[in-house]
């Protein structure tokens, strides 16, 4: 495949945009890494879903490992929206392949890509370190262009989409991605800022993110129920204390079970937290 063209990056920028890059694929690596996740998949197991597991998310990694850092060049560089577009292609037909045709991160490919891109060219003209808000701002942007981008009217997400009537991604990303920015961060932040661990952290913001998304993976797995049932069991979880309280795990890890008994998976929601891990992060760069 050849490489998708782009403006020349400035050497300082190029660092950047490498250590951006590993940076999008250590916050997804720290989302496959994190457990109990309900439904999801982990080190430990294949949460609801029966064709992949820990190692196909890591063949994935590995192949998207050179995507990061291409659109992070694109963004430092204030390429066009379409050099953006050629490269998550580039980067899906990828992931594809090391998966043997299996979506691992088709979503994360999306986000992460812009944010990741707008991270860069968010730096690029500051001289430093972005807030995470403002990063998210950054995709707005881009809205003209993502509106007229072709959607894959066949894919699972996209038809759970139109028969419920909801917004996706594409809608989050043009409005500057508020679910990150009004929920997913400060969630993080105090998680964080009361000094819970990462991984209790994280798990509060997933937690707190299924109970509020319209997330197209459960919407295509379960329905207009399986969402709302989703959501109610992230919220009783989070009244009680969340990962706050003690024996938080044993309370997570038996919802878990109740999602992988439904087949349930809140992917959306999954995707949403390892951006808001990257955001974090990125503001150390």
């Amino acid at each position: 495949m050849n490489a998708v063209a782009q403006p020349a990056v400035r050497p300082a920028a190029a660092v950047n945009s490498a250590r951006l890059g590993r940076l999008a694929i250590a916050s997804l690596h720290a989302e496959l890494a994190l457990a109990p996740k309900p439904g999801l998949v982990t080190p430990f197991d294949t949460g609801s879903h029966r064709d992949m597991d820990a190692g196909t998310f890591l063949r994935s990694l590995f192949a998207l490992r050179h995507y990061f850092i291409a659109v992070a060049d694109a963004g430092a560089s204030a390429a066009p929206f379409q050099t953006l577009r050629a490269h998550g292609i580039a980067a899906e037909i990828s992931m594809l392949h090391a998966t043997a045709g299996i979506n691992t991160h088709r979503g994360a490919i999306f986000s992460l890509g812009l944010l990741v891109a707008a991270s860069a060219a968010c730096q690029g003209r500051a001289g430093h370190a972005i807030a995470a808000e403002q990063v998210c701002q950054e995709v707005r942007r881009w809205a003209a262009e993502l509106a007229d981008a072709p959607l894959d009217a066949n894919s699972p997400g996209q038809r759970a989409r139109a028969r419920h009537g909801v917004q996706g991604v594409r809608e989050q990303a043009a409005a500057g991605y508020p679910l990150l920015r009004d929920v997913a961060l400060p969630t993080l932040r105090h998680a964080l800022a009361s000094g819970l661990p990462r991984e209790a952290a994280m798990c509060q913001t997933l937690m707190q993110l299924i109970a509020c998304v319209d997330d197209l993976n459960l919407l295509h797995r379960g329905g207009a129920d399986g969402l709302r049932w989703s959501q109610r069991q992230a919220r009783r979880f989070l009244q009680g204390g969340g990962t706050f309280v003690p024996g938080w795990q044993t309370r997570l890890h038996g919802i878990g079970e109740r999602f992988v008994a439904r087949r349930l998976s809140p992917g959306g929601s999954a995707d949403l937290l390892a951006c808001s891990w990257f955001l974090l992060q990125q503001e150390g760069v």
